[in-house]
């Protein structure tokens, strides 16, 4: 399932190749139709997402709002569209620039109350501006749920997945297992920052890349990564290899339905009760989910 930084990604492309024009809107796979007509030769006035929700602005008309689940995909670009096919859900095209929707778990057009509705719902996101993480830690605060299980609850904390949870958790040395009434405020308050710079980088890059320049391929002389998510990673489904800054092999086991990955030996720490010195070095690579993902 595409993380955070993939949605605020889309609708950065979307406001620069749509925003402010009028766009023609189709739904070659029929289940978007009767929403498509309404909004076909309307102007698109603006696109933002929260957490791993995307929602495409046509003023009067409502809002789009699509999730893209476990299989959903949008393939974007200039110049003249691909001949259409009856996998797309919602094509939007404008000028130069062209829009597919496949396969999202939603794609539906809400009024400013049902989009409000979503947010409502939604934790902080570490990539919005107006979040910040006094709500997340209210909740985080007060339970004895691991704190890789609250990092993934979407309800808690919007738009982190299984790669930024694992990552983010090796960085500063946490075991995962951790309950969250376990961890400082000081300490949660290193991870949201953590979080937000990784997460930005994750968008203007679009790929995720967590590990630091001590510890690239160039700088270890080791080959990079080969994974179809892309992006330079400590832990995440580098099960049974060596930790790149201890050595001991990476663990994998089960949390929540999803797969989880750490290090023993770095992420030891079981009380938090003061931030951590990130693991292998001194901070973030850049400037400063599962319940309805």
């Amino acid at each position: 399932m595409p993380e955070g930084h993939t949605l605020h990604r889309l609708a950065a492309d979307h406001q620069e190749w749509f925003g402010g024009r009028p766009v023609r809107a189709s739904s070659p796979q029929g289940r978007f139709a009767a929403s498509a007509a309404l909004l076909d030769g309307q102007v698109l006035a603006g696109a933002e997402a929260h957490g791993k929700h995307l929602f495409l602005d046509f003023a009067d008309h409502g809002w789009v709002h699509i999730h893209l689940g476990l299989f959903g995909k949008v393939a974007r670009g200039t110049g003249a569209p691909p001949p259409p096919t009856d996998t797309i859900r919602l094509r939007l095209t404008a000028d130069n620039a062209w829009s597919d929707l496949r396969g999202p778990t939603a794609c539906t057009l809400l009024t400013d109350e049902g989009k409000q509705a979503v947010h409502d719902r939604l934790g902080p996101d570490p990539l919005r501006a107006e979040d910040g993480p006094d709500a997340a830690w209210r909740r985080i605060s007060r339970s004895r749920t691991t704190v890789a299980a609250l990092l993934m609850d979407q309800k808690v904390v919007a738009g982190v997945g299984n790669v930024y949870r694992a990552e983010v958790l090796f960085r500063h040395g946490i075991d995962p297992y951790t309950p969250g009434n376990r961890l400082s405020r000081a300490t949660w308050e290193v991870l949201w920052d953590d979080l937000a710079a990784l997460m930005r980088e994750g968008v203007r890059h679009d790929r995720i890349d967590t590990v630091r320049p001590e510890h690239t391929p160039e700088a270890m002389g080791r080959p990079p990564r080969v994974d179809d998510h892309g992006g330079e990673v400590y832990v995440y489904r580098r099960d049974g290899r060596p930790c790149l800054v201890c050595g001991e092999r990476i663990r994998t086991a089960s949390l929540a339905a999803r797969n989880l990955f750490w290090c023993p030996r770095c992420q030891t720490d079981a009380t938090c009760r003061e931030p951590q010195k990130p693991c292998g070095s001194q901070g973030a690579t850049s400037e400063p989910n599962a319940v309805d993902a």
